[in-house]
């Protein structure tokens, strides 16, 4: 982070703001001696007395980044960034808001910064090392987040497509049923015809006696053919005897 703004800064605001000049120097001095919890309370001060205040949004933020608080930093110092473009030390403020942006690895922050600071600067070697060291940071970013795309639609296409081969095995498996139960069935009527045709006819009482008489009348003619028989038998045996 770039130096603090001094009194000299300071000076430009009207007498109406004297108290948070006071404040601020009191900031200043503690920031300088590693009392940054002092300097916070200073700092915050002369907020209080003038919110729109660039030098004392600038200050905080320097004092929150050497505690590590990148995200409360950066909030001071996007509260005056509208105008602090316009002050003689915008170079120190771009130059700032690039090293916050570097510390929550915000890349894109970073290289806007660094390059609005560098317009106004260009000779500042540190302000294009880490124009650079930012930039590379951000391809490495974007190349990644186009790796990361591509894996999950490569993912998603074999969701689909397993998603496809479940479908189809499951209408195959379903149509293979479908035949199964058909064939089962086929069988089971087959099965059922025979039953059917293998099963006795059931006749009335009537029936029955008519039935038996005509078994009987048969076995008659047929004893009577047989007597018949043995009888022509018979005399022809006579007939061979008489001669």
């Amino acid at each position: 982070m770039r130096k603090l703004l001094t009194v000299l800064l300071l000076a430009l605001v009207s007498l109406s703001a004297w108290g948070q000049k006071a404040d601020l120097r009191r900031g200043n001095r503690a920031f300088r001696k590693g009392q940054y919890d002092q300097a916070d309370i200073h700092y915050r001060k002369g907020l209080m007395k003038d919110t729109t205040s660039v030098a004392a949004h600038y200050n905080l933020a320097n004092n929150l980044y050497r505690q590590e608080q990148y995200d409360q930093a950066a909030q001071q110092l996007d509260a005056v960034k509208e105008t602090a473009p316009a002050a003689a030390f915008s170079a120190d403020y771009y130059f700032n808001r690039g090293d916050v942006a570097i510390a929550s690895e915000d890349w894109q922050t970073a290289v806007d910064a660094f390059m609005q600071c560098l317009l106004r600067t260009p000779d500042d070697l540190q302000a294009k090392e880490n124009f650079i060291y930012s930039r590379n940071k951000l391809i490495q970013q974007q190349q990644h987040q186009q790796q990361g795309g591509q894996d999950q639609q490569n993912q998603d296409q074999n969701q689909d497509q397993d998603q496809q081969n479940q479908d189809q095995n499951k209408d195959q498996n379903q149509d293979q049923q479908n035949q199964n139960q058909q064939g089962q069935n086929q069988d089971q009527n087959q099965d059922q015809d025979q039953q059917q045709q293998q099963q006795p006819v059931e006749l009335n009482p009537q029936q029955a006696q008519q039935l038996l008489q005509a078994i009987q009348e048969k076995e008659k003619q047929t004893q009577e053919k047989v007597d018949e028989k043995k009888a022509a038998a018979l005399r022809s045996r006579q007939k061979e005897k008489n001669w």
